[in-house]
């Protein structure tokens, strides 16, 4: 996938790999031919991908580009039409040179053959005297077995380097810095979008190789440098089909060799292996802490002895007090295959910036992303909550999770505490987390004030509960199927307002008048006074639980 790689075929990059058309003439079967360059003296370090030997005039169809072309012209046509069109098919198919013996057919190239092939810039070659086509064909042919022999030689000792500096413990870096330092030019590993993983080597003059990539990438936006070398990386091993990340050798400091490419390529189906094994070890430690924060939350894990185990896991949150929380996402949401694995380390780099002690699972059955926080005072809950909720979406965010229209995952915060009160609030944040899925979307929600709406959600399913919310705001619910303005907007404010009249025109953008209008709708309509204590109770309750009633 490089900026200009041309004449590759048959599964190998020819390019500067074997033999080129200059080095071709220099071998002793066409030296002996006593060759003369007539046209396209430029292009004769253009490579000899093979060699095919023709006298039909459409031979170009059977050409697969970077061959040259041995003929003593009876293909070439009588006319100088037809000569003109030879050889512009022949350069169409990007052959590297045409070799013509005179003597049989022509005495001297026409004209019109050697002007066509000068504009096209083909490599056109006359030859003297008669030379054996077997003997130029297999003197040619040997020196590209030879040259790409050799290639395979030094991409294998690459690929050694590599494999062992992995079975070594070495990871992505240590290849990366492998490549860079055979091919002299800094390499980068980027997501399939063109974020940046990874980065070895060094630009001109020593320069950070992050500098070098955010220089090229400003200025090429759509297509890296030409004589560029992108490989793929596979997302499941070699010959999985999709592609997790990409290799980029960037020709920042000398033009990157062929053997580069097959070096690159090689290392490719290493670090697939490796992206693929780190993404499962990743997945399986931090279903492992949800295992271990579930646990506890259960009572499988005494809080004495939760300490020493959390240790294990990484976690040393001090003598202050624990904070719990769960993330819950929208089961439309959940992360499928390794994207558990995307979700916990993006997760995780987002709190890494709150600079308190965090342990971090996941638990993918449940859909739910537990984590202990360590603090240093009770005062914090608040201000870390607030922080610890952004840092949670902004993770998912990033690993995918909340698509354009979709709700934000649930946050719920427990209470504070030792190790005893952080398991029943992580058992407590986990099962009111589902009960928040049906109120209205807040940045985080206080697992003690979520009593109620926990109660009414496990009584969800219940036909007492649908009964008791039809028969406490049922006819309100039916004047909004009916009439205009709605009346149940103004109820919700009203309660959640305590009654306070100023404040809820002042929320619901009304005069007083049409305030007191509504509200009287409402008790005529429901046959209560709005006043009386138990009516406000009954109404607040019935509109909690029609959040949860089908």
């Amino acid at each position: 996938m490089g900026g200009s790689d041309r004449g590759r075929d048959s599964g190998y990059d020819t390019q500067g790999a074997g033999i080129t058309v200059r080095q071709a003439l220099e071998l002793p079967a066409l030296r002996s031919g006593l060759p003369e360059v007539v046209a396209g003296a430029d292009g004769l370090g253009r490579t000899v991908r093979w060699v095919h030997a023709g006298e039909v005039p459409n031979i170009a169809s059977l050409l697969k580009g970077g061959e040259l072309l041995l003929t003593t012209g009876y293909g070439l046509g009588s006319r100088p039409a037809e000569q003109r069109a030879f050889v512009r098919t022949l350069a169409e198919r990007d052959i590297a040179a045409l070799v013509v013996e005179l003597g049989t057919r022509f005495t001297r190239l026409p004209a019109a053959l050697v002007d066509t092939a000068r504009a096209a810039g083909l490599p056109l070659v006359q030859l003297h005297r008669e030379v054996p086509y077997v003997t130029v064909t297999e003197e040619i042919h040997t020196e590209i077995v030879n040259g790409h022999y050799t290639l395979l030689r030094r991409a294998e000792e690459v690929h050694r380097r590599c494999t062992e500096a992995l079975l070594g413990g070495g990871g992505v870096p240590q290849v990366l810095r492998i490549l860079a330092d055979v091919s002299g030019n800094p390499v980068f590993l980027e997501t399939t979008d063109g974020r940046l993983l990874y980065a070895a080597g060094e630009g001109p003059e020593g320069t950070d190789p992050l500098q070098v990539w955010e220089g090229l990438r400003d200025r090429h936006q759509d297509a890296p440098p030409a004589g560029s070398v992108l490989v793929d990386v596979p997302a499941g091993g070699a010959g999985s089909g999709g592609v997790r990340a990409r290799l980029v050798l960037l020709p920042v400091r000398t033009a990157p060799e062929p053997v580069h490419r097959m070096a690159a390529e090689r290392a490719a189906g290493l670090l697939a292996v490796v992206l693929m094994q780190a993404r499962q070890e990743e997945e399986l430690a931090a279903r492992g802490r949800g295992d271990f924060l579930v646990d506890l939350s259960e009572g499988r894990v005494a809080p004495r002895d939760a300490p020493a185990q959390a240790r294990v896991l990484g976690f040393r949150p001090g003598t202050g007090p624990l904070l719990p929380v769960v993330m819950r996402l929208d089961d439309v949401l959940s992360p499928q295959g390794g994207g558990w694995a995307v979700l916990a380390r993006a997760v995780a780099e987002e709190l890494a910036s709150l600079g308190v002690p965090v342990l971090l699972g996941v638990r993918p059955v449940e859909g739910r992303v537990p984590l202990l926080l360590g603090l240093r005072a009770q005062t914090e809950r608040p201000a870390i909550a607030d922080r610890v909720a952004a840092a949670l979406r902004a993770g998912a965010e990033r690993a995918g999770m909340t698509p354009p229209g979709a709700r934000p995952p649930v946050v719920v915060v427990g209470a504070a505490g030792d190790w005893a009160a952080a398991s029943a609030g992580l058992r407590h944040a986990a099962r009111t987390a589902s009960a928040a899925q049906g109120l209205p979307d807040r940045p985080w929600y206080d697992a003690r004030r979520l009593d109620i709406d926990l109660l009414m959600w496990r009584l969800r399913d219940q036909p007492d509960l649908a009964a008791f919310v039809d028969r406490a705001i049922g006819p309100v619910l039916d004047h909004d199927r009916r009439s205009r303005p709605p009346l149940l907007p103004t109820l919700e404010t009203y309660l959640a307002r305590a009654g306070r009249k100023a404040e809820t025109a002042r929320e619901l953008h009304l005069n007083r008048q049409t305030l007191y209008n509504r509200l009287a709708r409402i008790g005529e309509l429901l046959g209560s006074d709005l006043d009386d204590p138990h009516t406000v109770l009954t109404l607040s309750l019935a509109l909690r639980a029609r959040r949860h009633v089908s």
